[in-house]
C-alpha cells in the first residue's frame, strides 16, 4: 500500500522533460512536419445540413495544372457495419468511413465529400472551387427533440432503434435505448417525504484544443505507408486507417507528433485516411491541415442533450429513489456518450431504487467525439443541480446532504459493481473544511457546490526501459503525452531504479518502436502505462542485481538494490564496494550484453475517482453577466505522482467546465449552418475570465496499483457545470435549467423573476 511506502521521487515536482523544447519552439507539432516533393491536400465540405448528393463532377478540378489526385466517396472501400474498438469509445467502421467521406448523402454542414491533392495550397483551394456538386436539399434536425418528433426527417433509412422490444419496423433517429438501475423507483418515491423533478438542456460544445488536426502521409511503391499526425493514439490511427482502406496494420507505420491539446477530440480519424489514399493515387507524400473553421464544422464536438431527473428523499436527507431519462445527440452517426452519462449521474450516491434510461439520437450535426469524461458533465449538471435544490427544500447544508448519501467501500454502484476503497467521503470532508466554504460573500454573489465521478480506464499498455552506457535510462511508451505522462512515467522509472529523475529520458515511440498501446484517454496512462513502466524498470533492476551477483560471484539473494546501487549482503568475507548503475552499464558487454527491460499488460484494478468543487459567482443584474470570482477544486488522486501536473489537470478541467457553463455553444442558422466556427464567436475562457483556481489533492490510495494511483484527468470537468449553475441560483434566486448561462439568458431569468 502506498500509505506504508516511503517514496523518494513519487510526489515531487521536477521540471518537465519536454518543457524546454516547447517554450523555445523546437517541439514539432503536426503541421510542422514536411517531406520533399510533398503535395497539399484540401477537403470539399458540404454547405448543407442534410442533402442528397445527386452528382459530383471532379473533371474541372483534375484539369487544373498542379492537381495530382482527387477523391470522392466511391474511392473508399465499401465497408459493412461492424463494431470495433481502438479509440476511447466503440465505433462502427461503416459510419466512420462515411464520416471521413460522404457517400449518397451529406449529413451536416461541413461533412466531407471530396478531397484533392495539389502542388500548392492555393491550387488545392482553387481545385475545390472547380468541383461541381448537385445537391437535393433535405429537411434537417438539430436537437434531440426535433429528431424524435413524429414525422421528423430520417437521417438513416436503415436505422432501427435497438434496445426496444419488439424491434421497431420503421426507421428512426433514435439509434438505441439502454436502461440501467436497480430496485423499484416507484417504491422509492413512495418512501420519500420530498420529491423533486426537473428537465435540463445542454448545447453542443467543442473541446477547444489549440492545435488543428494535421497529417503528412506517404504511401510507398512497396505498399508500405507512413503517417505523421497529431493524435491521442498512434495505434488507433493505424488500426482505423487499415480498416477503412482495406490494408493490413503491418503496412502502416504511424509516428505521433507533439500534440497541442486533444481532450478526447483526437481519438478518431478525419484526414489520415484521405491523406493516405491521396498519396497512393498521386505517388507523392500529402500534407493536410484543417483550418479552424473545419475543426469546428467537421471534427467531433460533444453532445447536446436533454436530461430529466426525478429524485426522492426522506426528511433526514436519505435518498430513496431516482428516475432519470437522458437524451443525447450523437451527431450524424450513432455513438453518443449517453451510456457513460447514465452510469455516472448518480454514481457518487447510495440510492436503493434507481431507473436510468439512456437514448442515443442522431441529428444533422458533426459526429460527436469523446470530450473529457464523455457524457458525465452533461448528466451531472442535471443530477447535481437537483440535489442542490433538494438540500434547500430539506433545509440541509448541500455538502452535508451529499455526505449523508455518499458511496463508500462496499457500496454497489448504480452501474453494477461494488466499489473497492474510494475517497469520496474524504473529498467531501476536505471541501467542507476548506476556508473557501465558510468565506463571506458580497452583494449579488452566490456560492454553489457540486460533485462528480469518473471510472478511469485500464486497457492495454507496453513500455520499455533501456539503460544507456553512462547509467542513464530511456523510458519508451506508445502513449502521446497530453497531460504530463512523460514526467509521471519518468518519475515511476526513477523510483524503481532509484536514480535521479533527471537521468531518465521519457520518449513517445511510434507503432514500430514499442509494443502495442491503447490510446491516451480515459485517464489511463499514468495508471496503466505507469504499471508497465514499473514492471519494465523492475525487470531492469532484476537484471542489474543478477549482473552484480555474477561480478561478485555470489548468489542472487546476496544482492540488494538500493540508492541506484547493487549492494552485496551475503556476509561472506570482505564486502565488496557497491556497484552503481553506471558501473554495471559500463560492464554490460562482459556480463550479458545491453540492459533493457520490457513489460506488456492489460491493466486491471482501475481506481474510480471522485471530485467536488466550490464556485462563487457575481451576477450583474443589469446585464446578466456572470463572473466567477472564486473557485476551489478538490479531488482524490489516489497518489499524486507529479502534484503540479495533477493540480494543472484539476484547474484545466474546471476552466473548461466553467466555459461550458457560461458561454460555449454551437449556434446554427435556420439552414443548419454553423454560425460561430472560430474562437472569435465560439468563446472559450481566457485568463482574464477566471480567478486563480485553488486545488486540494486528496490521496486515498487505489489498493490495486503499486503506488495507489487513480486517473485524474477527466473527473475535474464533471462538477463545474452544476457548481456554476448552483452558484448562479444562489446569487439570483432563479434556477436556470438550460446552458449556457449567457448574459441574455440570465438577464431574461432575472427580469422574469422580478
Amino acid at each position: 500500500m502506498s500509505e506504508e511506502r516511503k517514496f523518494r521521487w513519487i510526489g515531487t515536482r521536477p521540471i518537465r522533460h519536454d518543457g524546454l523544447d516547447k517554450v523555445t519552439g523546437r517541439a514539432n507539432f503536426g503541421a510542422d512536419f514536411s517531406l520533399p516533393g510533398m503535395l497539399h491536400g484540401r477537403v470539399l465540405r458540404s454547405p448543407h445540413a442534410h442533402a442528397r448528393i445527386v452528382s459530383i463532377d471532379t473533371r474541372p478540378a483534375l484539369a487544373l495544372e498542379g492537381v495530382k489526385a482527387v477523391l470522392v466517396g466511391a474511392d473508399l472501400p465499401d465497408i459493412p457495419s461492424q463494431i470495433g474498438s481502438g479509440g476511447e469509445q466503440q465505433v462502427d467502421f461503416r459510419d466512420l468511413s462515411h464520416n471521413v467521406l460522404a457517400r449518397d448523402k451529406v449529413l451536416y454542414d461541413g461533412h466531407a465529400l471530396a478531397a484533392v491533392a495539389a502542388t500548392s495550397p492555393r491550387i488545392a483551394a482553387e481545385a475545390l472551387e472547380r468541383i461541381v456538386v448537385e445537391y437535393q436539399v433535405l429537411p434537417h434536425v438539430l436537437t434531440v427533440d426535433e429528431a424524435m418528433a413524429p414525422g421528423a426527417p430520417i437521417l438513416h433509412e436503415d436505422m432501427f432503434t435497438k434496445g426496444i422490444e419488439p424491434t421497431p419496423s420503421e426507421p428512426s433517429n433514435v439509434a438505441g435505448r439502454v436502461e440501467l438501475g436497480h430496485g423499484d423507483p416507484e417504491q422509492g418515491f413512495a418512501d420519500a417525504d420530498v420529491i423533486l423533478e426537473r428537465e435540463f438542456t445542454t448545447q453542443t460544445v467543442h473541446q477547444g484544443y489549440i492545435e488543428p488536426h494535421a497529417v503528412v502521409a506517404r504511401a510507398g511503391e512497396d505498399g508500405q505507408c507512413m503517417v505523421w499526425c497529431c493524435t491521442q493514439g498512434a495505434f488507433m490511427v493505424r488500426a482505423y486507417c487499415a480498416k477503412l482502406l482495406g490494408l493490413d496494420v503491418s503496412q502502416i507505420k504511424v509516428i505521433p507528433s507533439e500534440i497541442g491539446g486533444g481532450f478526447g477530440g483526437k481519438t478518431t480519424v478525419y484526414l489520415e485516411p484521405l491523406a493516405l489514399l491521396l498519396s497512393r493515387k498521386s505517388g507523392r507524400p500529402v500534407k493536410m491541415v484543417m483550418d479552424r473553421g473545419e475543426v469546428f464544422r467537421a471534427s467531433g464536438p460533444t453532445s447536446g442533450a436533454r436530461v430529466r431527473v426525478k429524485l426522492g428523499a426522506k426528511r433526514d436527507g436519505t435518498f430513496t429513489g431516482a428516475d432519470v431519462s437522458l437524451y443525447y445527440d450523437a451527431g450524424a452517426f450513432k455513438g453518443s456518450p449517453v451510456m457513460a452519462g447514465g452510469m455516472t449521474i448518480l454514481a457518487p450516491y447510495k440510492i436503493p431504487h434507481v431507473k436510468i434510461e439512456c437514448f442515443d439520437v442522431v441529428v444533422n450535426k458533426p459526429k460527436v467525439a469523446a470530450y473529457r469524461a464523455p457524457g458525465a458533465p452533461i448528466s451531472a449538471f442535471g443530477g447535481e443541480s437537483l440535489i442542490d435544490e433538494l438540500a434547500d427544500e430539506l433545509g440541509m447544508d448541500p455538502i452535508e446532504l451529499r455526505m449523508k448519501n455518499a458511496v463508500s467501500e462496499g457500496t454497489k454502484a448504480v452501474y453494477g459493481p461494488k466499489f473497492r476503497r474510494i475517497g469520496f467521503e474524504e473529498t467531501l470532508e476536505a471541501l467542507r473544511s476548506h476556508p473557501h466554504y465558510s468565506a463571506p460573500l458580497g452583494p449579488n454573489q452566490g456560492r454553489g457546490v457540486a460533485a462528480g465521478f469518473w471510472f478511469n480506464g485500464g486497457m492495454q499498455s507496453s513500455a520499455s526501459v533501456n539503460v544507456n552506457e553512462d547509467g542513464t535510462a530511456v523510458v519508451i511508451s506508445g502513449c502521446p503525452d497530453i497531460g504530463g505522462s512523460r514526467a509521471s512515467l519518468a518519475l515511476m522509472a526513477a523510483e524503481e531504479l532509484q536514480i535521479p529523475v533527471e537521468r531518465i529520458r521519457p520518449v513517445v515511440g511510434d507503432t514500430e518502436t514499442v509494443g502495442y498501446n491503447d490510446l491516451t484517454g480515459g485517464s489511463r496512462v499514468t495508471f496503466a502505462t505507469g504499471m508497465a513502466v514499473i514492471q519494465a524498470a523492475q525487470d531492469v533492476v532484476a537484471q542489474l542485481r543478477k549482473r552484480a551477483a555474477k561480478i561478485w560471484e555470489v548468489e542472487l539473494d546476496g544482492v540488494r538494490w538500493e540508492d541506484g546501487r547493487a549492494i552485496c549482503t551475503n556476509g561472506n568475507g570482505e564486502t565488496p564496494e557497491p556497484l552503481t548503475i553506471r558501473d554495471l552499464a559500463r560492464r554490460a558487454a562482459r556480463t550479458g550484453g545491453p540492459i533493457a527491460g520490457t513489460a506488456s499488460l492489460t491493466a486491471r484494478g482501475i481506481g474510480p475517482s471522485f471530485g467536488a468543487h466550490i464556485c462563487d459567482v457575481e451576477v450583474d443584474r443589469e446585464t446578466g453577466r456572470v463572473s466567477v470570482v472564486r473557485y476551489t477544486a478538490v479531488q482524490d488522486a489516489g497518489k499524486a505522482i507529479h502534484p503540479s501536473y495533477v493540480e494543472g489537470q484539476m484547474q484545466g478541467g474546471a476552466a473548461q467546465g466553467i466555459g461550458w457553463a457560461l458561454n460555449e455553444a454551437y449556434l446554427y442558422d435556420e439552414n443548419g449552418r454553423l454560425e460561430n466556427p472560430g474562437f472569435l464567436d465560439y468563446r472559450i475562457p481566457v485568463a482574464s475570465d477566471l480567478p486563480m483556481i485553488d486545488t486540494v489533492i486528496v490521496e486515498v490510495a487505489n489498493p490495486m496499483h503499486p503506488y495507489g494511483v487513480r486517473g485524474v484527468g477527466e473527473t475535474p470537468i464533471v462538477p463545474p457545470l452544476a457548481a456554476v449553475a448552483n452558484a448562479v441560483r444562489h446569487a439570483t434566486g432563479v434556477r436556470f435549467c438550460d446552458l449556457p448561462l449567457s448574459p441574455p439568458r440570465v438577464l431574461e431569468g432575472i427580469e422574469a423573476a422580478r
